[in-house]
């Protein structure tokens, strides 16, 4: 008979961990997330973008804010359109982007070929504004952190469920907030795939890609923003903070999207 120790260590032992709970390649076998990493490693960002496409075919999307730095991973899956038919290009619209966000969207749109699915709240900014207030006013953190979730991470996920995707891709880079200093190139967050092709990225790197190719800037840009996200939760560089520190309020640098856990766990 097995001892309570013994029982215990196999308990243990036979619970999956989060990782083993991810979905598999297209093919559906398991992907052994070494093994991924290590097969990226060498891979530029288009040919990362071409071994998650091969790897998950249509449960394959990219994520895009159409902000400062959007038009370079937009740029990247319009090249690999004429190989095997445009992307699923994922844009969370909160209902509080700047006029200007509205704008560039519809000018990449027009000069990029990709499938754009828009991703928004079930309850619109009028009712949320009745029903909790303007949270970012408040200046306190459960308030945004309440707001990031009803506006961008759940319309996020949803999205994500009805189109069936296992792997995104986005443009984050590790030098823009301590938390993405930490990432890996593909990581598991919250039950799917996260590969970020541009990690690695510098403010330079970007810059030049956009020159390269002739790439719109973003209208602010002009304007002094190193980041754009909702009207209300951005501000131009103005010397006393750039990149992210200028968002929130200060309050914190991530909305949630990009981090691991749930509410509680995270964002």
């Amino acid at each position: 008979m097995a001892s309570t120790a013994a029982k215990s260590s196999l308990s243990v032992m036979s619970t999956p961990s989060p990782v083993d709970r991810l979905p598999p390649d297209r093919l559906g076998h398991p992907l052994e997330i070494n093994a991924a990493r290590a097969a990226l490693d060498p891979l530029d960002p288009l040919d990362s973008l071409r071994w998650a496409r091969d790897s998950f075919g249509d449960g394959f999307a990219l994520t895009t804010s159409f902000g400062i730095q959007s038009a370079v991973l937009l740029h990247m899956a319009s090249a690999l359109a004429a190989e095997a038919g445009p992307l699923q290009v994922i844009w969370v619209d909160t209902g509080y982007l700047p006029p200007e966000t509205y704008l560039y969207a519809e000018e990449l749109q027009r000069r990029l070929s990709f499938r754009l699915h828009v991703a928004q709240a079930a309850m619109s900014p009028a009712r949320m504004e009745a029903l909790h207030g303007r949270l970012w006013e408040t200046g306190q953190l459960e308030d945004l952190q309440l707001y990031n979730r009803l506006r961008k991470v759940d319309p996020l996920d949803q999205a994500f469920e009805a189109l069936g995707v296992r792997c995104w891709a986005s443009g984050v880079r590790g030098r823009q907030t301590d938390h993405r200093s930490t990432m890996q190139p593909l990581d598991a967050v919250r039950g799917r795939w996260a590969l970020r092709p541009l990690l690695a990225w510098s403010h330079k790197d970007v810059f030049y890609y956009m020159q390269e190719h002739d790439l719109p800037q973003h209208p602010l840009f002009e304007q002094g923003y190193s980041t754009v996200g909702d009207w209300h939760t951005s501000a131009p560089d103005d010397g006393s903070g750039s990149g992210r520190a200028t968002r929130f309020g200060g309050l914190k640098q991530e909305c949630g999207i990009h981090l691991p856990g749930l509410m509680g766990e995270g964002i």
